[in-house]
């Protein structure tokens, strides 16, 4: 009796694991059958989403050419820049001893410059002071980690040596900054979001150049 009852048993779980699976398989291509061409239309409306969203990028990448050229005053270098021709400039070139180059760049329209909390595609200054202590200045966040810091020299001028800093360049602004010795000046060049830091390595680096 007892190996009639455990072949009933399992005759029973056997049966009850077939039928399961039979109408997951029956539901199943049911769903399929009646929401096919929904799916279909969902799927075909995410591949064309993509492809415009592929598309804009390769638009707005091509946009940006051919590039802008910025050439500053000849007594701090003549620093020649090339951007993107979306991109505007704001420069204040006054002459003042303590920043005689103070320069913003910005795809559109430059925002308000008195405005600290404002981002900036690309900042170009001249600190008229020496470069050991302009970059002593960010020695505490680097110290705590906030800042990463290493050497750097630019493709086009690779006889001078600075510094490259990427992390928190301020409390409400995440980027990566370049600071290079200029004669007795110093040269600083930064991005203030990560959103233009493809630009700021592949264009605004790559083709820079000074007099030393």
């Amino acid at each position: 009796m007892s190996g009639v009852l455990l072949s009933l048993v399992i005759f029973v779980l056997l049966f009850a694991g077939a039928a399961g699976f039979g109408m997951w398989a029956f539901l199943s291509r049911q769903d399929y059958k009646n929401n096919s061409d929904q799916k279909s239309a969902v799927a075909a409306t995410a591949a064309t989403q993509n492809a415009q969203a592929a598309d804009a990028k390769q638009y707005a990448e091509q946009e940006k050419n051919p590039l802008k050229s910025y050439v500053g005053p000849s007594q701090y270098g003549s620093v020649t820049i090339k951007y993107p021709k979306t991109w505007s400039a704001y420069v204040i070139e006054d002459g003042s001893d303590n920043q005689p180059v103070n320069d913003y760049f910005q795809p559109n329209v430059v925002p308000n410059v008195n405005t600290q909390t404002n981002a900036y595609a690309l900042r170009l200054q001249i600190i008229g002071q020496p470069y050991d202590q302009v970059l002593a200045q960010f020695n505490s966040s680097v110290q705590a980690g906030k800042l990463v810091v290493k050497p750097y020299a630019l493709p086009k001028v690779p006889s001078v040596t600075g510094s490259r800093l990427d992390g928190q360049l301020t409390q409400t602004k995440q980027g990566s900054m370049v600071i290079l010795p200029l004669r007795n000046v110093t040269l600083e060049l930064s991005t203030e979001a990560a959103t233009y830091e493809p630009d700021f390595n592949n264009i605004i680096l790559a083709n820079l150049s000074f007099s030393p």
